[in-house]
């Protein structure tokens, strides 16, 4: 191996085979204003050395006395290619800076960036909007949690006894709703991934993740809906249009409240719900992996948003001003699918008798009082007292999302 400063003797290699890399490890080794000899045997190498050395702003001279070698000086134009530069924070999580520049762009955290190049429009781009403490082992255990909806369900396994046929159209239009619910909770974090700058690369993370799950979800609910052949479900006007709010929400905060503490805490309790009435083991074993997928957006909004209620407490102002908004937008709709309320007592009852009927509508009862409870606990967590939290979740859209 060639000593940094010592004669340099490239033998037959060429600058159009990497012979720079050898001529620059050798220079680093001088100081500016020392000298480095180059030996070698690439015809062209005289050529390739005065113009590489003209690039980086050293000097060249040909050795008189000397077949095939070349004096190069370092000079002080390398070194001045980086005077201005800065570190784009440090590569770890606490070398976060509040609110890093544009003109770091996708540079890595810690990077030493060059002056120079173009600003970019991240526009979430301040600490106390987008970084939670918890982020970066959220998306450790998320990125360990991965599962592969062909190896991680049996779809071919049978309950212990039939599933009538319109007990299996109750789960049908309950995937259906969950397809919808599952699509909107994909492009939300999607488009904020897109919008959040690099250097909170562990937020970006999480949120790949994020709608990776929600992919999964849309894959896995799509696929027991035609499990058995037959026709999707019903979608509503009112159910597209609670979910229409949440796309039109542009704030970071705001949108990762309405839809990951409100609704997808809410969804926590319908999964639960599903896995423990399912009729078979396929619609059991894919709400409860859903399930554990979503309580992990669930922990990253409310730490989230704990993190940025302390150092701003007007910060529940402007939550409890988007509950409002919303349930103001959504008044005249009708709300949660008529289809999927009935699909629900259906599956929670098992039959058609009058007396499981009434144990199943008592049960989705059960249900809402399970979702606001959610509600009103993770409410709670961000600074509201008990009372303005149960009024804030029972504004909370009847879609459940």
């Amino acid at each position: 191996m060639t000593t940094p400063g010592a004669p340099l003797d490239l033998g037959p290699l060429g600058f159009e085979r990497g012979a720079h890399l050898l001529v620059d490890r050798a220079l680093r080794g001088v100081s500016v204003g020392g000298r480095v000899e180059v030996t070698g045997g690439d015809p062209a190498l005289g050529v390739h050395l005065r113009a590489w050395a003209r690039h980086r702003g050293h000097r060249f001279a040909v050795v008189a006395d000397r077949s095939a070698t070349f004096a190069l000086e370092r000079g002080p134009a390398e070194l001045q290619r980086w005077q201005g530069a800065e570190r784009a924070g440090a590569p770890g999580p606490d070398g976060i800076v509040d609110r890093p520049p544009a003109r770091w762009g996708l540079a890595a955290r810690g990077a030493l960036i060059e002056p120079g190049g173009p600003d970019t429009g991240f526009d979430i781009d301040r600490r106390e909007v987008v970084w939670a403490d918890l982020a970066p082992r959220l998306y450790a255990h998320a990125a360990a949690a991965q599962w592969d909806p062909a190896t991680a369900v049996d779809w071919a396994a049978t309950p212990a006894e039939p599933v009538p046929a319109d007990v299996e159209a109750a789960v049908v239009q309950v995937m259906t709703y969950l397809v919808e619910n599952e699509q909107a909770a994909l492009v939300v974090p999607a488009a904020l991934l897109a919008r959040v700058h690099p250097h909170f690369r562990e937020v970006q993370q999480l949120l790949a993740v994020q709608a990776a799950d929600e992919a999964r979800h849309v894959e896995v609910f799509s696929r027991r809906a035609m499990l058995h052949g037959g026709p999707m479900g019903t979608s509503s006007a009112g159910g597209r249009s609670s979910l229409a709010t949440l796309l039109a929400e542009p704030d970071f905060s705001l949108a990762s409240f309405l839809l990951s503490v409100l609704g997808e805490g809410s969804f926590l309790a319908l999964l639960g719900f599903l896995e423990q009435h399912a009729p078979d083991p396929v619609t059991a074993r894919i709400a409860h992996l859903a399930r554990v997928d979503e309580a992990r957006h669930v922990a990253f909004g409310v730490a989230h948003l704990e993190h940025q209620s302390a150092l701003d407490p007007s910060l529940r102002g402007g939550l409890r001003t988007a509950i409002e908004r919303r349930h103001d937008a959504l008044v005249d709709t009708a709300g949660l699918n008529a289809d999927v309320l009935d699909a629900l007592v259906l599956l929670a009852a098992g039959s058609w008798s009058p007396e499981a009927i009434a144990r199943g509508y008592d049960r989705v009862q059960e249900l809402h009082r399970a979702m606001d409870d959610g509600r009103r606990q993770r409410l709670a967590r961000l600074g509201f007292p008990p009372d303005e939290a149960a009024e804030l979740s029972a504004l909370h859209t009847r879609n459940f999302m």
